[in-house]
């Protein structure tokens, strides 16, 4: 059976021109603080040691080069000669010379990329280290203030290193070549006279104006042409992230997707984030095509360019057909120098583009450690921990709760008051509350009324709203509604956070037994994706698994049974309160059944409703007004 959507999913508006001026920017300060840490860190000296030698191997190249160039100018003489004595000499010469050329080319490529890894992965480690870091990841999807940073981290930091080094070897070899020719050309080249107004202009080394002339007129008109890549180099990479991005979520919800019969929603999706990257494709293709115009057309000319402008003296006898070789040598030389830029800058282009990726990332990142070190982003929420170390409990002061909003705070928000913060929705009243050693809380209410988003605050992870939670230096352990499963073997997946070896088989097995996954103790070495292999009921069953493997002190399970049945969900209940009885358990759940192994409950109230469900008033501060929806009761 098949289903035909009853809209078709198109692509998004197109990306307005100044967000693609802005992401054309050539940011060179930034990128220029990208490219430093890594030359004064730790590995700085391996990584100079290594460019030091990619240097003198690139040195090593232009000086047989240079050599090379000498040889022009005596093997073409013999040739006019019909000198075979100096003929066969000379190519025994040449022999010599391409043999140190090649030995140098290969030195040098290997070396380069060992320097090329060594550098990719000091900035893997360094971008990843802070990245996972205060939770940034976490925090930076909350605010969308960056997309696909897997992409970042993966393709843009091989682009950005490896660019780097290939541009700015070429840039040194480039100038080493211009230096090494320079005056081989102005001497070579000798001085014409043009007549001018009955004068005569003599330019000495005129070959050397001309060379430089032809570059910087290449040099400007590629650049008018080609800067718009930039801009489209860094789209295309966002929209090819994208669609990779739902191919792999469609992928990993293959089954819900199929039961739903839902193909064709998912093709027509699949379609029109495609259908941006074929549209931007079509306008790399448009500039590309002009800027190949534009490149082909001068390393064309520049074939003959020196010919036509040496053949005047060449002709008069001025120059010998081996001095007409060498100029047209060193002009090629001269030429390629000045035009790094014109050769360079389809390679710049795409390079500029991963820079400023990660310049964004960066930054996303940075907005992330600072609201989560200096509280300066759109909440307020201090976890400490407790100073008293006799004092076991978990103690909340003045807790509003509120909900992130996309823009972030204003420039200025001192003397706001942080529950009416722009960047943030206020959601729950402020309240306090007391949660001891041992203790079962039960907190219910209507769906979406911040019952998750008061554990996210509780581990610490939410800073949007107001208020402070101190914790005691006990073990806390989180069970959300889908269970994290890394893929990996299933010990791996059981023992998360802890590695898979961090555990006794005995134990293992043992927590598998407890929690009726009995059945899957004979795939503990198995790699797989169990997301994707076990149901939802036997995932939720696996994180109580684990939760009798971790011992924590402070329980939280957010609708962690949903998936089970009730029978099922007793016995893990029974399981956590008989292995754990001195842990304290605080439960989200609709079920009636949950309640009878809580002792306590906190209970959200709609702002305005006067009593809860027993119709006992409120046990704790009601905010008058303040925009927020929903307030906290306490019923013990």
């Amino acid at each position: 059976m098949s289903t035909t959507p009853s809209s078709v999913i198109v692509p998004g508006p197109a990306v307005p021109a100044k967000a693609l001026k802005d992401q054309s920017r050539l940011r060179l300060a930034a990128t220029w603080a990208l490219i430093m840490p890594y030359w004064k860190s730790e590995d700085r000296k391996a990584g100079l040691g290594l460019l030091t030698l990619v240097v003198a191997l690139n040195l090593g190249i232009v000086y047989i080069n240079v050599l090379l160039n000498e040889w022009n100018r005596v093997f073409y003489n013999a040739i006019e000669q019909r000198d075979f004595v100096s003929f066969k000499a000379l190519l025994l010469r040449f022999s010599w010379i391409a043999a140190c050329f090649i030995v140098l080319a290969i030195s040098r490529q290997y070396y380069q990329m060992m320097l090329q890894m060594r550098w990719r992965t000091w900035m893997t480690g360094r971008f990843m280290q802070r990245w996972l870091g205060h939770q940034a990841y976490y925090r930076i999807e909350q605010t969308h203030s960056t997309d696909n940073p897997d992409q970042r981290l993966a393709d843009d930091l091989r682009q950005f290193t490896d660019g780097a080094l290939s541009l700015s070897m070429g840039l040194l070899n480039s100038v080493v070549t211009l230096v090494s020719f320079i005056g081989i050309l102005w001497v070579v080249s000798g001085p014409i006279s043009l007549a001018l107004g009955g004068s005569e202009l003599t330019i000495p080394g005129y070959m050397v104006w001309f060379a430089i002339g032809y570059a910087v007129v290449g040099s400007l008109i590629t650049h008018f042409v080609g800067r718009p890549l930039i801009g489209l180099s860094f789209q295309q990479e966002q929209y090819e992230a994208n669609f990779r991005f739902m191919l792999v979520r469609l992928r990993e919800n293959s089954e819900p997707v199929a039961l739903y019969r839902g193909e064709a929603t998912e093709q027509a999706g699949l379609r029109a984030r495609f259908e941006r990257i074929r549209e931007n494709w079509n306008q790399l293709m448009r500039y590309t095509r002009r800027l190949t115009f534009v490149n082909s057309g001068y390393g064309q000319f520049a074939i003959i360019f020196p010919l036509l402008v040496a053949a005047p003296r060449y002709f008069s006898g001025k120059l010998t057909l081996g001095g007409l070789m060498q100029i047209n040598s060193a002009f090629g030389q001269v030429q390629g120098a000045l035009s790094w830029f014109v050769d360079s800058y389809a390679t710049l282009v795409g390079w500029k583009a991963a820079a400023n990726r990660l310049i964004d990332f960066q930054q996303a990142i940075r907005v992330a450690e600072r609201e989560d070190l200096t509280h300066e982003g759109p909440g307020d929420i201090e976890v400490v921990e407790s100073t008293d170390k006799a004092d076991n409990s978990i103690t909340i002061t003045g807790l509003g709760l509120a909900l992130p909003v996309r823009g972030g705070p204003g420039p200025d928000d001192e003397g706001v008051d942080p529950l009416k913060r722009p960047g943030q929705r206020p959601l729950v009243a402020p309240f306090s509350l007391s949660i001891g050693p041992g203790e079962r809380w039960l907190v219910n209410g209507p769906s979406g009324c911040g019952k998750s988003v008061l554990f996210r605050a509780l581990a610490g992870i939410w800073p949007y709203g107001h208020g402070q939670i101190t914790v005691p230096h006990k073990r806390m352990l989180f069970l959300p509604q889908r269970s994290y499963l890394p893929i990996g073997t299933l010990a791996d997946a059981l023992s998360y956070p802890d590695a898979g070896n961090a555990h006794s088989r005995e134990a293992l097995a043992n927590v598998l037994r407890q929690a009726r996954l009995g059945m899957l103790i004979k795939h503990l070495d198995v790699f797989d994706n169990w997301s994707l292999r076990l149901s939802p009921g036997e995932q939720q069953r696996l994180a109580f698994a684990r939760a009798l493997l971790q011992k924590p002190d402070y329980l939280f399970l957010d609708e962690a049974t949903s998936a089970l049945d009730e029978e099922t969900e007793g016995a893990m209940y029974r399981l956590m309160v008989e292995t754990l009885p001195d842990a304290a358990i605080i439960s989200i759940a609709h079920r009636s059944t949950v309640a009878a192994f809580h002792d306590r409950r906190l209970h959200y109230l709609p702002v305005g409703d006067a009593s809860d469900e027993s119709g006992g008033g409120p046990r704790d501060g009601q905010l008058e007004g303040g925009g927020v929806s929903y307030r906290v009761v306490q019923d013990a």
